[in-house]
């Protein structure tokens, strides 16, 4: 069974930064490219970043800068760390497959 559980979340103020973490299970990690997308209150998924299996990144260019993605075969792990956060990065973060959504960890920042 495919599963993908975010963590990591939580209040931060602006300014700050979080680190976010993905444990996948279930198909082999390594050969995936993984995303990271958020929702923000009353809005629609937006896509943060990606990382293919060669490790090549992409960013959106709100978080261009300030969020780097990551990823760790040998632990089938996604990372996001996040700095220099701002009340609009607040937001449901999931862990993304091509075809499938983790249930997300909320991650929201103060003014």
């Amino acid at each position: 069974e495919v599963q993908l559980v975010e963590s990591g979340g939580g209040l931060v103020q602006a300014g700050g930064s979080l680190t976010l973490s993905c444990a996948a299970s279930g198909f082999t990690f390594s050969s995936v490219v993984m995303s990271w997308v958020r929702q923000a209150p009353g809005k629609g998924l937006e896509w943060v970043s990606s990382i293919n299996n060669d490790d090549i990144r992409t960013y959106s260019d709100s978080v261009k800068g300030r969020f780097t993605i990551s990823r760790d075969n040998a632990k089938n792990t996604l990372y996001l760390q996040m700095h220099s956060l701002k009340p609009e990065d607040t937001a449901v973060y999931y862990c993304a497959t091509a075809w499938r959504r983790g249930r997300g960890t909320q991650v929201t920042v103060s003014s």
